[in-house]
Formats: C-alpha cells, sequence, structure tokens
C-alpha cells in the first residue's frame, strides 16, 4: 500500500488487526469510555452539527456521532481507510475523503467540530497536524493523547514486555499537558478541558480479561483522583478564542 501523503498512521488504525484490540467486554469498555468523556466534553453538541474526524477509519467516533445525528465527515490517507466505516454505517449517513491530513482540503472554520483519536501520538508532524485541525474548526477541537505523567513514562523501559503481552501494539509518543495547550494556543485555541480516561494500563485490563474488575478498578482510582492525577490518554478540548 502506497501513498504520497507524509503522515498515514491512520491506515493502521483504520485496520481489522487494529480493531482486534478492542474486541470483547474489554474493548467494548474501553470504546463506552471514551464515547462517554467526548460527549460529556461536547453538552451542546445537536442532530446537525457539522463534525470532521481526523483518521476516523477506525469508526470508534464516526459511528455513534452519525447515529446520533451529527453531520460526519470522514478523512482517511488512504481509500482503505473507509472499508470499516462502509461496514457499520450507510454511504447516506457520512461522508469520507482521502486526503492530506496535514493540508486538509477544506476552508477555514468548515466545521462546528473536529476530533482527532488514535491519531496524534502517531504523528511525527504533530504540531502541523495540531494547527491544520484548529484551522478547519469553527468551535472546537477534540483530541485524544497519552500523557507524560502517567504509568506511560515507564513504556520506553516495558515496551518489549507490552509487546509481546499484546502482539500488535506500536510505540507511540508522550505529550504533557502544557506542550500541548501550548502548540494549539498558537493556533488561537484555548479554553482547555482535559477528561483522563484510565489511571492503570490498557495492557493490564486486556490480560484482566473482565470488563466488570476493570470497571470497578477505574471507579475507584477516579474516586480518590488519581485518574485526574496521572490517567492516561487524555482526552482534551480546546475551544476557538475570539481575536480582539
Amino acid at each position: 500500500m502506497s501513498t504520497a501523503f507524509l503522515e498515514t498512521a491512520d491506515i493502521e488504525t483504520a485496520s481489522e488487526d487494529y480493531a482486534s484490540r478492542f474486541a470483547g467486554p474489554v474493548g467494548a469498555y474501553f470504546l463506552q469510555t471514551q464515547l462517554d468523556l467526548l460527549l460529556d466534553l461536547l453538552p451542546e453538541l445537536q442532530p446537525g452539527a457539522a463534525v470532521l474526524d481526523v483518521g476516523g477509519g477506525h469508526a470508534q467516533l464516526a459511528v455513534p456521532l452519525a447515529e446520533r445525528g451529527c453531520k460526519v465527515t470522514v478523512t482517511g490517507s488512504d481509500a482503505s481507510c473507509r472499508r470499516r466505516l462502509a461496514q457499520q454505517l450507510p454511504d447516506e449517513m457520512y461522508s469520507y475523503q482521502t486526503c492530506d491530513m496535514l493540508h486538509l482540503p477544506f476552508p477555514d472554520c468548515a466545521f462546528d467540530f473536529v476530533i482527532a483519536f488514535r491519531l496524534v501520538p502517531h504523528v511525527e508532524r504533530w504540531p502541523q497536524l495540531l494547527a491544520e485541525l484548529a484551522r478547519v474548526s469553527a468551535k472546537a477541537v477534540i483530541i485524544d493523547y497519552p500523557d507524560l505523567r502517567s504509568v506511560n513514562i515507564l513504556n520506553f523501559f516495558f515496551f518489549h514486555l507490552k509487546k509481546k503481552l499484546e502482539g500488535n501494539t506500536r510505540t507511540f509518543g508522550l505529550f504533557s499537558r502544557a506542550q500541548i495547550v501550548g502548540e494549539f494556543a498558537q493556533s488561537g485555541m484555548g479554553k482547555p478541558q482535559f477528561r483522563p480516561e484510565f489511571f492503570l494500563p490498557m495492557v493490564l485490563h486486556r490480560k484482566l480479561g473482565s470488563a466488570a474488575l476493570s470497571r470497578w478498578l477505574e471507579s475507584c482510582c477516579r474516586a480518590c483522583g488519581l485518574t485526574w492525577l496521572f490517567g492516561s490518554p487524555i482526552i482534551l478540548r480546546v475551544d476557538k478564542v475570539e481575536q480582539r
């Protein structure tokens, strides 16, 4: 599979192999948590809202948003990124476009909300990506990213063990809250809102194999503040700041 685009990380996340990482009850728990926190960050979301899902061929969010009546557009780095969407949604419920994520073929402020999940930590030119997400958003951008202030800091030392346990994992970048927010600020985005997803590493939950146990463990971590302090991935919303 070849493409002329510089960044193509979403081709892997749109694959069936990647989808297998979210199979079963534990995977469903991951995805429901992700969706719940996204919707918590979008209290003003209404049917008909224009949402751009950059690199959203994994269909984790495009599907539930389309089912809620949003006008969803998904971009992918290759035509194959549409496959999972086509399996789950009728053509009339979404739009899809193969394009360069660093040069999106849309005018400024073309969408109410722009989201990009499972993408930023795998993109080398991530500052350029964030700027492009901000450019095409009229109201807000929401992304997820792995936070440096979490157990992810151990990933460098234990990646080979994680690879052995999960098989289809891959390396990813880590970011601080200030780093991501600072980059967005250069594109006129502010008012950050953070929603950490899990305190315990996702690989541990996968190996425990019990959604009920994972839900209980994470609720305990959330109740005592560990998730807020050290949780990851973090779902972040930044809003368009009025220029004076």
